[in-house]
């Protein structure tokens, strides 16, 4: 089979997989109450207020259900929630697809964290914060690479020996150890250790040696005057690619963009430890099985010393299902990383959501558009592993 009709056939898969989850999704929406929905997405409720409640009394006489807030009634409208479910699942899915995925609530704990989010529309705000879990995302893939393929590789070549034991040590503490645990310690260490009194960030003194290893950005305090530059706007958003790093370098401050990698750098390693303990044991079985393999044994035969067999004969031809499984692990991490993202104060799409979540009213606007991101955002990852896949190894287009 050719690897365009491969493509063709994926494509097509793809869109049962997209409005399945879309109509679960809008299985989750229906069930939430409408007064519910429109106070988080408009911050409206149905009710008048008393003045406005006895003056619509009179003028409509014993029809006091007429006597509801405009706004609200406009909300019903436009979300459809006045139509029967049919009518609904068909806007739901338009808007879903349209970006029309409603408006941040006026009280959800999101409008806390970032004033300025407060009415905007929510794939708005989902684009201000997407690049930095997007930075975080690639930073611990790097991280993830470094720490699994070459102790995977080792560990394989030398089986049943010490460094082999070690890396099954390595391996099970990544999968005993959670990700909030090992990143709350990891932070109290290093808030201990290096957050002396007079120690503190080579790049800038913050307010405290917490500040220093927390936030997407130094405080205030850090920059000239004491006062956060034009294009970081409240300390949260950058411009004008949205991406903490890259945006630091356009602006011509290498000390900023250095920061905001150090800051990084404890949440990926946290996140690249328990990833790296998964990947591992592919990489090692992958390794093993192609050394048992006949055209490894005749390079061997032929003379060829150890490094070059394991390196260029076996090394290549074990990627093919590492690079699946990377795939897959970074499809995971397009999702966010709300734990580590709320615990190290990092501004992306991971803590907005648990603001959403942990605040009262809920912010459905916020919760049901980060999940319908995540889902266009996994499906497209996963169509180009498949791909990228394909392209490796001919074989999986037979399948």
């Amino acid at each position: 089979m050719r690897l365009w009709i491969y493509i063709v056939r994926r494509l097509i898969m793809v869109i049962p997989v997209v409005v399945g989850v879309m109509t679960l999704t809008f299985a989750m929406v229906s069930a939430v109450p409408t007064t519910d929905r429109l106070a988080s997405a408009f911050g409206v409720s149905p009710r008048l207020s008393w003045d406005q409640y006895i003056s619509c009394s009179r003028i409509n006489p014993g029809e006091n259900g007429t006597c509801l807030n405009p706004a609200y009634v406009r909300g019903t409208h436009e979300l459809g929630l006045d139509k029967p479910i049919p009518y609904q699942w068909a806007i739901y899915m338009w808007n879903s697809f349209n970006g029309r995925w409603g408006y941040v609530g006026n009280d959800s704990g999101v409008t806390s964290y970032v004033p300025i989010a407060r009415g905007q529309p929510v794939i708005t705000v989902l684009g201000w914060f997407l690049p930095y879990t997007l930075e975080l995302a690639a930073l611990a893939l790097v991280l993830t690479l470094l720490m699994a393929v070459p102790i995977g590789n080792i560990a394989a070549v030398n089986r049943n020996r010490p460094v082999d034991q070690a890396s099954r040590i390595l391996s099970f503490s990544g999968y005993a150890i959670p990700d909030f645990m090992l990143g709350s310690l990891l932070l109290m260490v290093f808030v201990l250790v290096v957050g002396g009194p007079s120690v503190h960030s080579p790049f800038c003194h913050g307010q405290s040696a917490y500040t220093d290893f927390t936030g997407s950005w130094p405080p205030p305090p850090c920059f000239p005057g004491g006062v956060y530059p034009t294009w970081l706007v409240q300390g949260q958003i950058s411009s004008p690619t949205g991406f903490p790093t890259v945006d630091a370098l356009i602006h011509g401050q290498w000390w900023l963009a250095l920061d905001t990698i150090i800051r990084m750098l404890i949440p990926a390693f946290v996140i690249a430890y328990g990833t790296a303990a998964d990947l591992l044991r592919f990489v090692r079985n992958s390794m093993l099985e192609v050394l048992n393999l006949d055209f490894v044994r005749s390079a061997r035969a032929k003379g060829l010393p150890e490094k070059v067999v394991v390196k260029k004969h076996a090394g290549r031809n074990s990627l093919n299902v590492t690079i699946t499984v990377l795939g897959l692990v970074f499809v995971g991490f397009l999702g966010g990383f709300p734990i580590i993202e709320y615990l190290f104060d990092l501004n992306g799409v991971g803590q907005m959501l648990a603001y959403s979540v942990t605040q009262t009213p809920y912010d459905y606007g916020i919760i049901f558009g980060s999940t319908v991101l995540f889902t266009l955002m996994i499906v497209i990852a996963n169509l180009i592993v498949d791909v990228l896949y394909a392209y490796l190894d001919p074989r999986v287009r037979l399948g």
